[in-house]
Order: C-alpha cells, then structure tokens, then sequence
C-alpha cells in the first residue's frame, strides 16, 4: 500500500514539475513566440539564432539549476528536521547556510569559479562552513531531554548572526570591482551553470540525497526517540552522523552554485507532510520534486515579475518562508512541541 502511494504522489509531482518546466521555458525576459521556441526545442531552428542561444545557453541550464536547488534545499530541510525532530529546523534557520556561505565566500576569494576543480573547491569550503555552524547549533542548542524548540531558534539566529558579521568582515577586504558580484550572490540567484559545474552539482546533490533517502525507515524509528530506536537496533548516533552529513553537503551545493536561499527546506517538507504523512519514505522522495517544483516557480517569477529586471529567488523565497515560519512557531509551539 506505501509503495503504491509512493508511487502515485511521484507521478503527480513528476506531473506537475514537468508542467511547470514547460512553462518556464517558454517564459523569460526575451521575448520568444511560442512559434520560436518550439522550432528550437523540435531542431527546426538554426543553432547560431538568438533564440536557440536563449532556449539552450540560458533557460534550460538555469531551469536544471533551479531544480537541482530546490530539491536539494527541500531535503535537507526534511533532513534536518527528522534529525532533530524539530519542525522548524531548516539549513537557513539553524544558521548552516550562513556558514555554507562564509565558506564559499572564503574560496571564491582563492580565484574565479571556472571549472569542475573550482567548483568542487567552492563545494568543499560551504561544507566545511555547513558543518562548523551545525556542530555549534548542535552543542549551544542540545539538552538533557533533545532539542527544546526555542533554544534550538535561537542557537540557530545566533550562529547565523556571527557568521553573517564573518562575511561581513570578510567582503569589508575584497576589492571593489569584485564586491557587486559577491553582494549579488549573497542575496540568493540562480543563474545559468556551465554544462561541468551542473555534472558536479548533480553529482554532489545525488551523495547527499542518498544519505539521507537510504535512512528513511531509521529516521521514523528516530521519531520514537533515541532510547526507542537503540531498542529497536538502530545506531542512533550513526544514523544523525550520516544524515547531517548528507543535509550540510546539500546545503553546501546550493550555496555554492546559488548563493544562500532560505526557507525551502521549511516550506516544502510541510506541505508535502500534510499531503503524504509522516513517513519519510514518502516525503523524502516526494520532498526532493516538491522542491524542484517550489523553486522553480520562484525563479521563473524572478525572471518575469520585472522583466526585463531580475528579481533575487532568495527575497522571494524569504517572503514566502517568513510568514510560514511565524504561524509555525505559534500553532506548534502553542500545541506544546
């Protein structure tokens, strides 16, 4: 029975996503007739014409990256907050993508992002600062009786607080030609990657979503509690290793590529709990579609709300996720979480 609404709430969200692809290719800041763009996805159109550029060089790398992003997001989110059984735990909250973020800042200083070992350096240094501030979140915020929900706010508003004066401190250094596209990174973009760096950004999203995907059945033993689990013979403390590490790599590939954007990993495992339970063999798969789907459209509104101005993906998301996060943190802590 599992498996077969697994598979229905996929096909559905595989529906949707690929419904929402479609639309995003045909809209953009240039404007294609549908005539125009169909001709090009169909080889009827020259490859050295405007819109073959546009369709192939622009909107479908930077649709593949908004969907490896979201989905990545989405997990970790769903990641961490079976980890920590807290519902509001998400890379941006628990200040992880702030020190994903000091660390890609760090490694963008070395020297420009232009191929696979570049883009594996800028990976590398977000993990690094993704593990240093879940680790400190961890210790400030862990108790006796787990991760009480406001400390655990709160911990994560702190380190997110220090890290961001971090990259402050550090931007304060940079030479000014170079200062617009860092500040432009920060606010969270996604942008067109070269055809290497979305092979390694694949690459790197696909070891973190297994890690955590292949922990889903002792994740729901988790949610028992860690007594409850060692009972049942899971190795608590190997499982929450093996899971933040696959939540701070995925938050790590977002920075790197993206910049830090907050409140997917919230917003999206909610939703896709109210639809398909608790299970995590069900919403970690179904989060991973959900995510590509949710920012998808973000992006795709972006690009379209101003056009032809681009708007930051990361502001519309954080519009979207502050509001959530607030009736979050009243019904549920008010519900006694």
């Amino acid at each position: 029975m599992e498996r077969r609404r697994l598979v229905v709430v996929l096909a559905a969200l595989t529906g949707v996503l690929a419904l929402v692809v479609i639309a995003a290719i045909f809209l953009g800041s240039a404007r294609l007739s549908p005539a125009d763009v169909l001709a090009v996805l169909t080889g009827r159109a020259d490859a050295s014409r405007t819109e073959s550029v546009v369709i192939w060089g622009v909107r479908l790398p930077r649709i593949a990256a908004a969907v490896l992003a979201g989905g990545a997001l989405a997990v970790a989110g769903a990641g961490f907050q079976g980890l920590t059984r807290n519902p509001l735990a998400e890379p941006s909250v628990l200040g992880v993508s702030s020190g994903a973020a000091l660390g890609v800042v760090v490694a963008q200083l070395m020297g420009p992002a232009s191929g696979v070992t570049d883009a594996l350096r800028l990976t590398i240094f977000g993990f690094a600062g993704a593990l240093a501030a879940g680790v400190i979140v961890y210790f400030i915020a862990a108790t006796g009786s787990g991760l009480p929900v406001q400390t655990l706010v709160l911990a994560g508003v702190i380190v997110g607080l220090f890290f961001a004066a971090a990259i402050t401190v550090v931007t304060s250094l940079v030479d000014i030609n170079r200062l617009g596209g860092i500040v432009h990174w920060l606010l969270g973009n996604v942008s067109a990657i070269p055809p290497r760096g979305l092979a390694v950004f694949a690459m790197l999203g696909t070891v973190g979503f297994w890690l955590i995907a292949g922990q889903a059945r002792q994740l729901n033993v988790l949610a028992l509690g860690e007594e409850a689990a060692l009972q049942l013979g899971v190795n608590a403390e190997r499982l929450k290793l093996r899971v933040f590490v696959g939540s701070a790599l995925l938050t790590a590939c977002v920075v790197a590529f993206a910049g830090p954007i907050g409140f997917v990993g919230l917003i999206v495992p909610h939703s896709v709990r109210m639809v398909v339970g608790p299970d995590h063999r069900l919403v970690v798969p179904a989060t991973l579609l959900g995510g590509a789907i949710f920012l998808l459209v973000a992006d795709t509104l972006a690009r379209n709300v101003v056009a032809p101005a681009e708007l930051s993906v990361g502001v519309l998301t954080s519009l979207c996720g502050a509001p959530f996060f607030i009736y979050l943190l009243r019904t549920r802590y008010r519900a006694g979480l």
